[in-house]
């Protein structure tokens, strides 16, 4: 029996929806797209390292603290670091925290579900007792404010959570950019085959989180919970980080009569892969901090593909951000093709109808992002 082949889209972005369907990513092939995304995940990849460290470090051993000043330096504060600190010569973990508070106020999936449960209010509530055992403030605090502590509980929780969903994904991009230097990585198609087989192989990577109080641990986040890598923070991430984000200050008017913010948060289109890269640097714009920090870690390819451009390094961090959003189109297109109903190769005519219907679904949410301006 012959299929009957698929007509072709009409989605006003049919050009990425047969793109996708035969194979290749959002991004176009170009050998100064693979240079260009994987030179700057490899920047990407190092300074991911140092969020997830700080991130679970501050979970783990800053839990209940009011009070956390030396919450960045990872247990080890010295004056070398505080004088770095003050001088502002350190990585910004306060674009980590700012990425964990957008995840918490979007929520979505198995760990915004749990921390609703009444499993994890018994198990937020016994970590309370204890760490707030023989001290009255803190004791006073909780009884005058029952809500207070459980809800820094909460937070931890996604401190906890986005921090092993980065190391993932840090481990990713160096092992892409070692994979580069030894010429095994030539195409877009090939990034993108290997961030879809690192998802693929840490789906399943079980999220927990506990706490030791007293040489006492207290599982918030038990394995039994069964909250694993892909569904539970991966895909949130996506949600909350490339797509809805949050606005800028500066950039738009919070003003409820302005109407220039939509009422639901479903309809935010704020994320990495909306945003435009000419206000990085501009006060009051969160992503400059990521792309200060990524400044640093540049491979000397990429550096110098910058240094070559028409304003050399003056606008050098609008470049990282137009690098970054080109890369995290190629990660959007792995997510796309783990995410999919079936795989986007199948030669079957009712599946391949599911996977058009499943794309031009995701198209509608990219028709105002930058992806047509990136592959310009």
């Amino acid at each position: 029996m012959v299929s009957t082949p698929l007509a072709p889209s009409s989605h006003p972005l049919a050009e990425y929806v047969h793109r996708l369907e035969s194979g290749q990513a959002l991004l176009k092939d170009t050998p100064e797209n693979v240079v260009e995304v994987v030179g700057i995940l490899k920047s990407y990849g190092v300074v991911l390292d140092a969020y997830s460290r700080n991130l679970i470090y501050f979970a783990e051993h800053q839990f209940l603290k009011l009070f956390p000043f030396f919450k960045y330096f990872n247990g080890d504060v010295t004056l070398s670091k505080l004088l770095k600190f003050w001088w502002h010569d350190r990585i910004n973990y306060e674009y980590a925290e700012y990425t964990m508070r957008s995840m918490l106020w979007h929520g979505g999936n198995g760990l915004d579900e749990y921390l609703d449960t009444d499993e994890f209010k018994d198990r937020a509530d016994r970590a309370i007792r204890a760490k707030v055992r023989g001290n009255p403030f803190m004791q006073g605090l909780n009884a005058l404010f029952p809500d207070f502590l459980p809800e820094q509980v909460r937070q931890s929780c996604y401190y906890s959570g986005l921090g092993q969903f980065w190391r993932v994904m840090s481990d990713m991009f160096i092992a892409l950019s070692d994979r580069y230097d030894r010429g095994e990585i030539k195409s877009i198609p090939q990034v993108v085959q290997h961030i879809l087989d690192g998802l693929v192989a840490d789906a399943n990577r079980p999220i927990t989180f506990s706490v030791e109080i007293d040489g006492e641990t207290y599982d918030i986040i038990p394995k039994s919970v069964g909250l694993t890598f892909l569904v539970d923070t991966a895909v949130p991430y996506v949600e909350s980080i490339f797509f809805r984000g949050a606005p800028f200050p500066g950039t738009v008017s919070y003003n409820a009569q302005a109407f220039q913010i939509p009422a639901e948060q479903s309809d935010f289109t704020y994320g990495a892969l909306y945003a435009d890269p000419l206000p990085i640097g501009g006060a009051g714009i969160p992503p400059t901090q990521l792309m200060q920090d990524m400044r640093h870690f540049l491979p000397d390819y990429l550096h110098e593909v910058y240094r070559k451009g028409k304003r050399q390094e003056d606008d050098l961090r609008v470049q990282i951000c137009q690098s970054f959003q080109k890369s995290m189109f190629c990660v959007t297109t792995a997510a796309l093709q783990g995410l999919a109903p079936h795989p986007l190769n199948t030669t079957d005519i009712e599946q391949r109808q599911a996977n058009r219907a499943f794309l031009e679904q995701w198209m509608n949410r990219f028709v105002t992002s930058r992806l047509e301006i990136v592959n310009q």
